[in-house]
């Protein structure tokens, strides 16, 4: 049902419902008094082409595929022995969902408090 519902919401909630294809209309520090910790992006590009990482893995957490890729090489048929590495890709993954998803919910509170306070000026 959440695709359905995302479509639904963008459908007939436009003014309150961030697009994930549009860049923020606030400032990505507000609300951050000591700031935001920068993301960095540790693995290289020229590191993820030769590892023939897909373009849609290629992303904050590559740096941890990229070990958890090395370690079932080099461990190859044991590659049970990486579920250190791949516990570690998979929760990188889970972070930079939830990242994701407070910046999402940050975007739709800050559309809905502009548009009550816009409606008690006018």
């Amino acid at each position: 049902m959440g695709n359905l519902a995302t479509g639904l919401n963008y459908t007939f909630h436009k003014d309150v419902v961030p697009r994930p294809d549009q860049e923020s209309k606030f400032d990505p520090l507000y609300g951050f008094p000591n700031g935001r910790k920068e993301k960095v992006m540790i693995a290289t590009e020229e590191e993820m082409y030769a590892a023939k990482i897909p373009l849609k893995n290629r992303d904050y957490c590559a740096h941890y595929l990229l070990k958890f890729q090395k370690c079932r090489k080099d461990k190859f048929p044991w590659v049970y022995r990486c579920h250190h590495e791949k516990h570690e890709y998979l929760h990188c993954l889970y972070e930079e969902y939830l990242d994701r998803m407070k910046d999402f919910e940050r975007e739709r509170r800050l559309m809905e408090r502009e548009k009550r306070l816009s409606s008690k000026r006018g």
